[in-house]
């Protein structure tokens, strides 16, 4: 009896994260090994910060899971420990989970998924590359305003030199 609640509450589990990162943007796959507390509690508190969520799960499980979403090319990353990160900002687990791997040598980048896709290592560390969110809103509006300040600037300097001119012929009479 009790084997049937432990399969019960596994099912629940594995149901439960399937529709977590069925509802989410993107996710990376991590090994964590040799993590040491410190560092993982500032990783997870970063992480948090940024609204990803982060979850160590067992292999087996994740192997269910990627299969529910189609994420099949997933399961040859399940080897060693697993951990992954998921978000609704596609850029966030990337940029934050690549600078912790680059900071700590053991922790390694698997894979990871995004818009329904599954990507590799370099992949993840592509996306990561990528400006966030509000640093394109950013380089668009600098874009955009960068000619309205170049027309404003010649246009008060037709002014400047017809309002000289101007004065110039009053001055004169």
């Amino acid at each position: 009896m009790s084997s049937a609640k432990i399969l019960a509450a596994k099912q629940s589990a594995v149901a439960e994260l399937t529709e977590q990162l069925k509802a989410s943007e993107a996710g990376v796959l991590v090994n964590y090994y040799k993590t040491s507390v410190e560092a993982d509690t500032a990783l997870r508190k970063e992480l948090t910060k940024a609204g990803v969520t982060y979850k160590v799960v067992k292999n087996t499980q994740l192997k269910f899971v990627f299969e529910n979403l189609g994420y099949t090319d997933l399961n040859s990353h399940l080897e060693g420990m697993s951990a992954i990160a998921y978000s609704n900002d596609p850029v966030a687990p990337a940029k934050i989970l690549s600078k912790f791997a680059k900071e700590h040598e053991d922790y390694k980048i698997k894979a990871g998924y995004i818009d329904g896709g599954v990507i590799d290592a370099a992949g993840v560390e592509n996306l990561a590359s990528i400006p966030s969110k509000e640093g394109l809103i950013a380089k668009l509006l600098g874009s955009i305003q960068s000619p309205l300040y170049g027309l404003a600037y010649v246009l008060q300097g037709k002014i400047d030199k017809e309002g000289g001119a101007a004065a110039e012929e009053v001055a004169a009479e």
